[in-house]
């Protein structure tokens, strides 16, 4: 019998052990959550499928931070002039509020600076949707007018300016530690491109996120009225749709076409596609942020917002290839369009980004 005692003694001896084993575990766990994903860690967008981060670049808070200050450091660019934030300024909406972008060494490019935000979210780049990658159009607005570093005609290759990168001495340990060696074109350009898929539009900075998210009031009264006729009977979700409100298509709405001349001054779309659909076409700008950036369009040839409503609200440009399936007249009234334009000017985002301080 004492035995026996003995054996159930030191059962409920485990059993009581196993308890207090299982309470610090389940404790250690609520102390210590597991490390986020991915796509918990940086800036998302929620009820929006999680940004694609390509293999061969894949997202770290050192290589952000690099890319961080090679998108503010005007020693990228050929003649030192301006930097990629140059062309897309937290107080022009993301645009450098030109009708048309101005590169390196003065040079007149043919179209606007489209804004950034939520460019990690899109699959094709540029006005005409000719780059595939965030990568691929650092690379080509590096090497062409914007950045003007292109190693013609005296001018600096991207060799240069990254062998320039490398004789600064926090440069060259930071591409070290991120990808283990010297300063490469590739590498830089990939480092921005991590950098920019940063800048989203969350809760924390646009009341339309917050308003999208359930949270009536980040909206005022008229801006909600406005929100209403937007995708009602103003029509503007046929193009300016979702979250990131654009569907990311080519659309023709007659700002390239010359009425006088009777044909188009911008082809878009079609340079890249040979299709006669897409001649005048051009990709659906996001409205975040769109009262601030003006003026508006490809060309930049609409100076104020209430003027680019009033030109969409009248069907657009008649032209060959006008994109008619989505743009008829659509008219207001007073009323209504007052409450359109407030609900646009609404769609304001934050730009928390601080300049960072660049290595000397």
């Amino acid at each position: 019998m004492q035995s026996t005692d003995r054996i159930w003694t030191m059962a409920r001896l485990l059993v009581a052990l196993a308890a207090a084993l299982a309470l610090i575990v389940v404790s250690m766990q609520r102390e210590e959550p597991s490390a986020p994903t991915a796509a918990e860690q940086w800036p998302q967008i929620k009820g929006y499928a999680d940004m694609v981060i390509p293999a061969d670049n894949p997202m770290t808070a050192a290589k952000v931070e690099l890319g961080k200050q090679l998108y503010y450091d005007s020693r990228l660019s050929g003649d030192g002039s301006r930097a990629c934030y140059s062309c897309h300024l937290k107080e022009n909406g993301l645009t450098d509020g030109k009708p048309k972008a101005v590169g390196a060494y003065n040079a007149p490019l043919p179209r606007s600076s489209p804004t950034l935000w939520n460019i990690g979210y899109h699959s094709e780049f540029y006005w005409d949707g000719r780059s595939k990658s965030l990568e691929a159009q650092g690379m080509a607005a590096w090497t062409g007018g914007n950045m003007g570093v292109s190693g013609k005609d005296g001018r600096p290759s991207t060799a240069d300016i990254c062998a320039k990168l490398d004789k600064i001495e926090a440069y060259r340990k930071q591409f070290q530690a991120v990808f283990g060696g010297a300063c490469t074109p590739e590498n830089l350009v990939k480092a921005i491109s991590a950098f920019e898929r940063t800048i989203v539009s969350t809760e924390k900075n646009s009341a339309w996120i917050r308003f999208r998210e359930g949270d009536e009031k980040a909206l005022s009264p008229a801006a909600r009225r406005g929100y209403e006729f937007f995708r009602t009977k103003a029509g503007c979700t046929n193009c300016h749709d979702g979250l990131l409100l654009t569907d990311q298509q080519f659309h023709n709405v007659g700002i390239a076409w010359d009425a006088a001349q009777k044909e188009f001054n911008d082809v878009g779309r079609f340079k890249v596609t040979n299709q006669e659909r897409d001649k005048g076409a051009f990709k659906t700008p996001t409205l975040l942020d769109i009262a601030m950036s003006a003026p508006y369009f490809h060309d930049g040839s609409v100076a104020t917002l209430e003027e680019a409503v009033d030109f969409m609200l009248g069907g657009g440009r008649p032209n060959p290839q006008l994109d008619s399936a989505n743009l008829v007249p659509r008219p207001l009234t007073k009323e209504e369009r007052a409450d359109l334009l407030e609900f646009l000017r609404a769609l304001s985002v934050n730009y928390t980004v601080i300049e960072p301080k660049l290595p000397r």
